[in-house]
């Protein structure tokens, strides 16, 4: 029995080593590639000179507790006396403003032997100076040659000759699951060494309409930002942006820019010194399961055009609010973030076909792509009292005529009803608010209360109906049900 068990326990252990370095040999190894591209990447500093107020504290601060000495005491130890030299009565000069250093640290990686260096246009935005630190501890001022704002990308260059490069790989070819590696200066800890995997590719972020970030698992944290993202052959697929975090620290979630739009972006700015991008001239939204539903589509996709824009490329295209963008140049549309990417690579002036759902029924129209303007927000105002309240029972929610200044802040549109008061459902569920004005409902422009109480009636039950809404500075489709039973 005693042998059986030794022996037993032996083959055991035997199987778990064997295992065990079967499954060291699969995982990767980065030893050969990191002395490879770290000369590449860069330590970069900026300094930023701020003004700010000076603090002035009025002279002859009563006393401390128990005899202790004045207050002004304390404030002019640990902050000087701005009074100083203010002409005997503490006058103007405490007005100026006081100017201190600003100092913020990031990543960068030298793209040419004779000195561009790529980096995130946050890390080098609103800099006085620019220092840009080698591993071998060389420093070189840099001058920025150009920079953009929506994809967050910078190109610098320093007075430098053979510098090590980097070489540029393709973030298209990047598949889910597979293994990069970053370099960077986390907290001033130079190029420091982090790895993981693809988490996602062509994330969409708030307030990043132009980038499908690269989604990954590899550590980044504060100093991380502008450096490279590499593959297993040592190639540069992205630029370490942005991470999702709750605590300011890393937590799994790291978002890097491909860097096919990176290279995109400093061609522009090389050749021409701006970026243009591609324009439609439509505010977009997801398709919801009720909205797929109202609009007769099998299940959710594509991108719903909640408002067309004047004379912009989609107007004169003949796209119109309600419709469907499913497939954009040949490219499907998974959904509304997929798209402005899209677009935004499309050269200006050339003529794509653009498929879209309406009433039901699939058209194709042809679509000549104009240039993002530099603001192309909508600024909509809706702030005045309305007028002419009207209850709707059926809707759960009070409406009313639109006033004068309401009606001018539509961007042309004549008619709608304004949300007064939302009491119950429908209203309720499909997400309606006070405030909110009602334009469109079942694809019929919304003129006035009595036309769109004539609506309401219309609307069959059970069914979900599209309705376009605009809620502050933007358009909103809400999906609007009926109930099978009325109440009241």
């Amino acid at each position: 029995m005693y042998r059986k068990v030794t022996f037993g326990w032996f083959f055991a252990m035997a199987s778990l080593l064997l295992a065990g370095s079967a499954y060291a040999r699969d995982l990767p190894d980065f030893t050969e590639i990191v002395p490879k591209v770290s000369p590449a990447v860069v330590n970069i500093s900026t300094t930023q000179t701020i003004k700010a107020p000076r603090h002035v504290f009025p002279r002859n601060m009563p006393r401390g507790p128990d005899g202790s000495p004045p207050l002004d005491d304390f404030f002019r130890r640990f902050f000087g006396d701005p009074n100083d030299g203010g002409g005997g009565g503490g006058g103007d000069d405490g007005d100026d403003p006081e100017q201190f250093s600003n100092r913020s640290l990031g990543s960068g990686f030298i793209i040419s032997s004779d000195g561009y260096v790529l980096t995130n246009e946050h890390v080098i935005k609103d800099a006085d100076q620019i220092v840009v630190r080698l591993n071998n501890r060389r420093e070189y001022d840099a001058k920025v040659i150009g920079s953009d704002s929506r994809s967050d990308v910078a190109l610098l260059k320093i007075n430098a000759k053979d510098l090590p490069t980097v070489t540029i790989g393709h973030s298209k070819d990047l598949k889910v699951g597979e293994w990069v590696l970053a370099i960077g200066s986390p907290f001033d800890f130079d190029h420091s060494v982090t790895a993981g995997i693809v988490s996602a590719l062509g994330r969409s972020l708030p307030n990043e309409n132009y980038v499908p970030f690269i989604q990954t698992d590899v550590a980044i944290n504060p100093g991380n930002s502008g450096g490279p993202l590499f593959n297993m052959d040592g190639e540069v697929v992205g630029i370490n942006s942005q991470i999702y975090s709750r605590t300011g620290g890393f937590m799994g979630l790291s978002f890097t820019i491909p860097i096919d739009l990176a290279m995109d972006v400093i061609s522009q700015i090389k050749t021409k010194g701006s970026v243009t991008r591609g324009w439609l001239g439509i505010l977009i939204q997801d398709v919801t399961g009720d909205l797929a539903e109202s609009f007769g589509m099998d299940r959710p996709g594509g991108a719903l055009v909640a408002q067309v824009l004047h004379n912009s490329p989609a107007e004169k295209a003949g796209i119109k609010v309600g419709d469907v963008v499913l497939d954009f140049n040949g490219a499907v549309i998974s959904d509304s973030a997929s798209l402005p990417p899209i677009v935004g690579r499309i050269p200006v002036g050339k003529q794509v076909p653009v498929k879209i759902l309406r009433d039901g029924k699939t058209h194709t129209v042809q679509v000549t792509i104009g240039e993002l303007p530099p603001d192309d927000e909508i600024k909509l105002s809706s702030e005045s009292a309305p007028e002419g309240d009207l209850a709707s029972s059926r809707l759960g929610a009070t409406v009313s005529n639109l006033t004068g200044d309401q009606r001018r802040g539509l961007d042309g549109k004549k008619g709608g009803v304004y949300v007064e008061d939302v009491s119950g459902d429908p209203a309720a569920s499909a997400g309606l608010r006070r405030g909110d004005i009602i334009v469109m409902l079942n694809n019929v422009d919304v003129k006035n209360v009595v036309q769109f109480q004539q609506l309401m009636k219309g609307l069959p039950k059970g069914k979900p109906i599209p309705m376009l809404v605009q809620r502050g500075e933007g358009p909103l489709f809400l999906a609007l049900k009926v109930p099978e039973k009325e109440g009241g």
